[in-house]
């Protein structure tokens, strides 16, 4: 019965060990390594990967920007851009330290400042390395070429599938006739 015991123990360890190393490491070997986790448990992939919102992402365009926008009264319409390193789509020609700007700040490059969907107020209390981190991974997965449609400035008309944020008190879009 002990040895039985002492089998089942060691086969439950063995593929608990194999799933928890499957995960995405907080103490990765490598910055890249560090990037990448860090990226997963912001849920970047959330609002920059094609297909996201309707459950089934396009990981072969990993991160190469959202195809459904947050409408944000008085402001427009924004989805998340491609951030691979593809120089003519994504921030493949932006240097690392705008990107680091971008993602601490919410300041593009060009002076624009990110919309209020992206989490930036939270990353500023990221660590220096951990923000290079991110950047090192950034620059590390395949390029993808993607032109995002949009930002969409009120009362335009969009090219995306969009999700409303309503102030209270205001009613639901009525169903499509």
């Amino acid at each position: 019965m002990r040895r039985s015991l002492w089998v089942a123990l060691a086969g439950v360890a063995a593929v608990a060990g194999v799933a928890v190393s499957m995960l995405p490491k907080a103490h990765a070997d490598s910055a890249v390594d560090r990037g990448k986790y860090l990226v997963e448990v912001a849920g970047c992939n959330d609002c920059h990967t094609p297909g996201f919102f309707f459950g089934k992402p396009d990981m072969a365009r990993y991160l190469g920007g959202s195809d459904v926008g947050f409408e944000i009264p008085g402001l427009g319409v924004f989805n998340g851009r491609n951030i691979t390193p593809d120089k003519e789509t994504g921030i493949g020609s932006w240097t690392d330290e705008q990107v680091a700007t971008a993602i601490t700040t919410g300041k593009r490059p060009d002076g624009r400042q990110l919309a209020p969907i992206m989490n930036y107020a939270a990353f500023t209390y990221m660590t220096k390395e951990d923000v290079a981190a991110v950047v090192a991974y950034l620059r590390s997965i395949p390029a993808v070429k993607n032109q995002v449609p949009g930002p969409f400035k009120p009362g335009e008309k969009v090219s995306i599938f969009t999700f409303r944020i309503l102030p209270p008190g205001e009613t639901a879009a009525a169903a499509p006739k």
